[in-house]
């Protein structure tokens, strides 16, 4: 008889790139993982690949923006597994353009960004909180950015202090409330085992940056493994990139 997983994960978004990443480093690590995302065809085929590399990961179709959706994964879950250990929620969109001013950013780009990066983690979190609360140690992982940090962004010396990054007011925004809603959620589990922490991955190479960036996937995805496989005397609450704290 295998042995039982030593926690059960769910990682959004983990179809390809950095989630996709994530989920096989969590699976490497003895985890179970839902590996989840939009598109049936995709989740299923990124899950055979890992499948295929002796990983134990299951497909899991799940549209953060579909309220739907979210009960349909939430029920199959509670059905199949009782519990879930850790939750990673990496799915994240940027769709705005470089190169304009932040003032002219269309508003249905703002409400998109946060439909997303904001109320989809919310919206998921909050459906799979009894879940969490099943587990005898449960991890929350937000996947943020250092654009989310107002310390950044107005510090000269930073390269967010730029005509580049200025041109992603909505995602910049999204990924700041991401970050108070983490503070929040870590306020009300403060007295149980679950902890809630937000997590810069570094400027990765992924396709939501156009390939652009000072990292590859792997080390962009080992700030929220870190941080989802803390022990009991882990922070919560906190805002990190690989070990150290950014700055709010």
């Amino acid at each position: 008889m295998s042995a039982q997983p030593r926690t059960l994960a769910l990682v959004t978004g983990a179809n390809r790139g950095m989630g996709l990443e994530i989920a096989r480093r969590l699976a490497e690590h003895g985890s179970r993982v839902l590996l989840s995302g939009r598109d049936p065809d995709a989740v299923t085929r990124a899950a055979t690949a890992l499948r295929d590399d002796g990983l134990d990961v299951e497909p899991l179709v799940l549209d953060v923006t579909g309220t739907d959706s979210i009960a349909a994964a939430a029920a199959e879950i509670t059905g199949r597994h009782g519990r879930l250990d850790i939750l990673v929620n990496n799915a994240a969109i940027r769709i705005e353009e470089y190169g304009r001013r932040p003032s002219e950013q269309p508003l249905d780009r703002w409400r998109r960004t946060f439909d997303t990066n904001l109320f989809g983690v919310v919206e998921t979190t909050v459906a799979l909180l009894p879940l969490i609360r099943s587990s005898p140690a449960g991890r929350i992982v937000n996947v943020s950015s250092l654009l989310a940090s107002l310390t950044t962004h107005t510090d000269p010396a930073s390269y967010a202090y730029s005509d580049t990054f200025k041109s992603l007011p909505a995602y910049s925004a999204s990924k700041s409330a991401l970050n108070s809603w983490t503070v929040h959620l870590a306020y009300e589990l403060r007295d149980t085992p679950v902890k809630v922490n937000a997590v810069h991955p570094g400027y990765t190479k992924t396709g939501m940056n156009d390939g652009a960036g000072d990292l590859e996937i792997p080390e962009g995805a080992a700030t929220s493994v870190a941080m989802a496989l803390l022990p009991d005397d882990g922070p919560t609450g906190t805002y990190v990139h690989l070990g150290n704290v950014v700055p709010w």
